[in-house]
């Protein structure tokens, strides 16, 4: 039996050789051994202990439910944008159906990797050059996805695919190598552009609150210079008018202060009188101009008519007291009358 056994061995999945049936067989764990009896399948058995009948049963294939690791060969496939690659990757594999790996596919590896090459190209002619850099995952994700659509009447599940690495033409890396240098040419240029402008920005604003400090500082400062030292003026000016009104009411409460009034606003009427022409060229003269005495008695008759009611007062209130008939300020208007006339 060994030697007819040995004279007709079966393909085998990943293990160099298949068990003897001497009857009493012990299977390892993640191990499935197919069994066919009389060239039919029988069953599948089990990890542990298994009885078999010798000659009629038979170990066909011995299939590892581990998973496995295969090395996809390095393949060439042209992207989108008319762009040759470079691509091997790793694909990751597990047994999930013994039968339909043992009889649907005569070589379960080879059909895999087959098909994952196959798929690698039809997938990367879909995409550019640049979004196959950025959507590896992606990629990776679409490989599986056909893979387990293919490989499911084969009892294989693909668990994963990694692409492990992209050979680029060299002129093509050159190009990419310079594009990457004017992006971050750019970017340095953007940002120190952006520096730029929050820098005169911050400038321009420092200097805006700066102004904006100093114009509140010399309003505060005015504010307290016009508090203090105009407000002391103001009550120092009001203060020496209030007094020297004090003293010429005093004043003209004294004897002869009544005339002393009258003189006093008759000059001050011909002054008034003489600089008529200086602010204008047109000016308005009463008819008797040249008649002084007559403008000196109408400015008297206006002081007289203004203080009129304050002397009836203080007539009331003093005593009456014996004075000439002939009173001071008469007198003195006769002395300018004749020394103008």
């Amino acid at each position: 039996l060994k030697r007819v056994a040995r004279l007709a061995p079966a393909p085998c999945r990943w293990n160099s050789g298949l068990p003897v049936n001497i009857g009493v067989l012990f299977v390892p764990q993640q191990e499935a051994w197919v069994v066919e009896r009389m060239g039919k399948f029988h069953r599948i058995l089990e990890p542990g202990l298994n009885f078999l009948i010798p000659l009629l049963d038979r170990i066909r294939y011995v299939q590892s439910l581990k998973e496995i690791v295969i090395n996809v060969p390095e393949q060439s496939a042209v992207t989108l944008d008319n762009v040759t690659l470079q691509i091997d990757g790793v694909l990751y594999l597990r047994v999930m159906d013994p039968y339909k790996a043992s009889y649907g596919v005569e070589d379960p590896e080879y059909a895999v990797t087959q098909l994952a090459q196959t798929t690698m190209r039809s997938e990367l002619g879909k995409l550019s050059l640049d979004r196959v850099f950025r959507e590896r995952e992606s990629l990776n994700a679409s490989i599986v996805d056909a893979i387990n659509q293919a490989s499911d009447c084969w009892g294989i599940r693909c668990l994963r695919y990694e692409i492990k690495d992209i050979h680029v033409p060299p002129r093509v890396k050159e190009s990419m190598q310079m594009q990457v240098e004017a992006e971050r040419r750019k970017r340095a240029t953007v940002l120190e552009s952006e520096g730029t402008r929050e820098s005169a920005i911050n400038v321009a604003e420092g200097q805006k609150q700066a102004q904006i400090l100093a114009s509140e500082a010399e309003k505060a400062e005015q504010i307290n210079k016009a508090a203090g030292r105009e407000a002391n003026a103001m009550l120092v000016k009001a203060r020496a008018k209030a007094e020297a009104i004090q003293l010429l009411a005093a004043a003209l409460a004294q004897q002869h202060g009544n005339a002393a009034a009258s003189l006093s606003v008759a000059e001050q009427y011909v002054n008034a009188f003489s600089k008529i022409a200086k602010d204008s060229n047109t000016v308005l003269l009463p008819a008797n101009t040249g008649d002084v005495t007559n403008m000196v008695a109408q400015a008297l008759g206006i002081y007289t008519t203004l203080t009129k009611p304050q002397a009836v007062k203080t007539q009331d209130e003093m005593p009456p007291a014996h004075e000439d008939s002939r009173s001071p300020a008469t007198e003195m208007l006769k002395a300018e009358q004749g020394s103008s006339s």
